[in-house]
């Protein structure tokens, strides 16, 4: 997968998508690619921490309007995202693979105790993420201004935005009920 597609797709989905994201949270141990992009946001404030549950439990409460992760979680690792969220943040989670419908099943009904809205969508080359809000529906919400103003982008725009949370029958059938939107 070409890793400009990658980058844009997990950093701008869920940015454009809040109210306002001054301060943004990436979960990574290769965090330049999507530091780069976050960047591109005028008046944001980037803070990146290794993919420790130490290092996100020291963090301080509702301090982040979107945190981004790489990081493999579990229950007490979510707990601490939806700790330092503000309470109408986004977090968007990579490395979904839709096709573990168990597995994928199993994360959403955990991620549905701190999310109102829980979507998976297309983020290049097969892949999938999911994008969880607190309060802004990815495609109702969409800020077209702050996703059209973009210099310097190589796939997202605010055409492809709403584009990627289509998905085909065979995946709505298995996620009816789960999927939260």
């Amino acid at each position: 997968m070409k890793n400009f597609i990658y980058a844009e797709m997990i950093v701008h989905v869920p940015i454009c998508t809040s109210k306002e994201a001054k301060d943004v949270l990436i979960i990574s141990d290769e965090a330049e690619l999507l530091s780069a992009e976050v960047a591109r946001h005028a008046n944001t404030n980037l803070k990146i921490i290794r993919c420790s549950l130490n290092e996100i439990s020291s963090l301080q409460d509702r301090n982040y309007d979107v945190v981004i992760s790489e990081m493999s979680a579990d229950a007490a690792f979510f707990s601490h995202v939806n700790r330092v969220l503000k309470d109408d943040g986004q977090f968007v989670s990579s490395n979904v693979s839709l096709e573990d419908i168990q597995a994928t099943k199993n994360l959403m009904m955990t991620l549905a105790k701190y999310f109102k809205i829980i979507m998976p969508y297309n983020i290049g080359n097969a892949s999938s993420a999911l994008f969880c809000s607190k309060e802004y529906h990815p495609t109702a919400d969409i800020n077209l201004q702050r996703a059209d103003m973009i210099d310097g982008l190589n796939y997202y725009n605010s055409d492809i935005h709403p584009a990627s949370f289509a998905m085909g029958n065979y995946i709505r059938k298995e996620y009816l009920g789960i999927i939260k939107n």
